[in-house]
């Protein structure tokens, strides 16, 4: 089966593939112990799909089981992938971070956009997603 190319380059199917297959601790900022909110949800399903979850979030809370950290600066650990649950307005700050800590992606939640950031990020040699969710793209990896 061929897959066509991305209608945007922050959605291509082989950067997904990668940051879902191969890149195992997953920064979640704007994780918080309500079982309500997005970020719980697929933060669960990234552990049950095997990742290593970090809460990231200004009341560090234990999410999870996992400790949280009140930023990515704060994380003693490497990590591979920022995953943002925050408004657009802040996600190029916190793409920036994520550069400064060494991360290897940057993932946008569905609705999260910073083409800017976008740029910065992927220049500066990360893998970068925006607008899409991990569940729907698990989801559609199977189907294939």
């Amino acid at each position: 089966m061929t897959v066509s190319p991305p209608a945007v380059p922050w959605q291509d199917p082989a950067v997904i593939d990668h940051l879902l297959g191969d890149l195992d601790t997953w920064a979640v900022v704007g994780l918080s112990g309500d079982k309500g909110r997005d970020a719980y949800t697929i933060a669960g399903l990234l552990q049950r799909r095997g990742k290593r979850i970090v809460p990231v979030h200004p009341d560090a809370p234990t999410v999870l089981g996992e400790q949280g950290y009140a930023s990515l600066s704060d994380i003693p650990f490497p990590v591979d992938v920022v995953d943002v649950f925050r408004r657009s307005s802040a996600a190029g700050a916190i793409a920036d971070e994520a550069v400064a800590i060494g991360a290897k992606a940057v993932w946008l939640q569905l609705g999260v956009l910073d083409e800017d950031a976008f740029e910065r990020t992927t220049e500066a040699g990360l893998a970068m997603v925006m607008d899409a969710c991990p569940a729907l793209e698990w989801a559609a990896r199977e189907r294939r």
